[in-house]
């Protein structure tokens, strides 16, 4: 019998491509959103986890849900994953801890930097610096990330937030512009564009410092907020240094809230078949075989070592 999966927010764009995803893989999906249960209603989020073997929460903004959903299920003694790309809300995850395992931000942001760092540091023990590029050919945001960013705004007052010298700090800095050369070519980007990475990554990997970096393409879609329609295509082209030495892995494909999907759903494949590391909160690198993990998406990632 296939196991049966939880989706809160499966009404979303990204729970749509969950539930495909699932249903893709033989599972049975157990959709549910705000209608069912609202974040604060304990009785409502234990009902709709009710037979459930996993959950999965695609409902942001992830400040209001993951952490009641975690809770509940800790009470129904699942496993929990969700897909949240706000810096602040995964901090508090990590933060909180748990006695299931959590794998938050397991997608397009988040969890897939962090798998492809983890894979480029291989055998080192330690690296100086760890630097995540997106060349996103635009960025057509879904309602939920615009709503999830206007909280993580008002949560840092403003300010811009980045990973230095071990410690995440906010500031006024007008972020840098500056050329990136993908393995298609160079596109201009923008410097210290703070996504998730710099909560996944430094969560456990000695890294001090974990820079992102944001096509001027994707910034411009993003900040214009309109109507999706062809998804975009993007790259990820992650860079460690240690020392004088430089490891890189990239990825390409197509859509970034559709590949969230596979992501999210082998994490829970995973979580339910043993294939873990740890019985608690961990980043998709620390939880999973990095490697193995990323071998798995061939059919949704095209990989370049250089």
């Amino acid at each position: 019998m296939g196991h049966h999966i939880a989706v809160y927010g499966a009404s979303g764009l990204t729970g749509r491509f969950i539930l495909a995803e699932l249903e893709k893989r033989g599972r049975t999906p157990l959709p549910f959103g705000r209608a069912q249960a609202t974040a604060d209603d304990l009785a409502a989020l234990d009902r709709a986890l009710t037979g459930a073997d996993a959950v999965i929460n695609a409902a942001g903004p992830f400040a209001v849900t993951a952490l009641p959903l975690i809770a509940a299920a800790e009470r129904a003694g699942i496993p929990y994953v969700d897909v949240a790309a706000e810096i602040e809300a995964n901090a508090d995850t990590f933060a909180r801890g748990a006695s299931i395992p959590v794998v938050p931000a397991m997608a397009f942001f988040g969890g897939l930097a962090d798998l492809l760092v983890t894979a480029a540091m291989a055998d080192w023990p330690d690296a100086s610096q760890a630097h995540v590029a997106y060349g996103l050919s635009g960025w057509q945001p879904t309602p939920g990330t615009l709503a999830a960013g206007a909280v993580s705004r008002d949560r840092r007052r403003g300010q811009r937030v980045r990973f230095r010298d071990g410690r995440l700090e906010h500031h006024d800095a007008a972020p840098p512009s500056l050329t990136w050369n993908f393995p298609s070519g160079p596109r201009e980007v923008i410097g210290e564009f703070s996504m998730a990475d710099i909560v996944t990554v430094p969560s456990h990997l000695a890294i001090p410092s974990v820079t992102s970096y944001m096509s001027v393409t994707a910034a411009q879609g993003l900040a214009a907020a309109g109507e999706r329609s062809e998804p975009e295509t993007f790259e990820v082209d992650v860079v460690v240094r240690r020392g004088a030495a430089e490891r890189r892995l990239s990825v390409s494909g197509r859509d970034i809230y559709a590949v969230s999907a596979p992501l999210a759903v082998e994490a829970v494949e995973r979580l339910l078949t043993g294939r873990f590391r740890v019985n608690g909160v961990a980043s998709a690198g620390a939880m999973f075989d990095a490697d193995d993990f990323l071998a798995a998406l061939d059919g949704h990632l095209t990989r370049t070592w250089t």
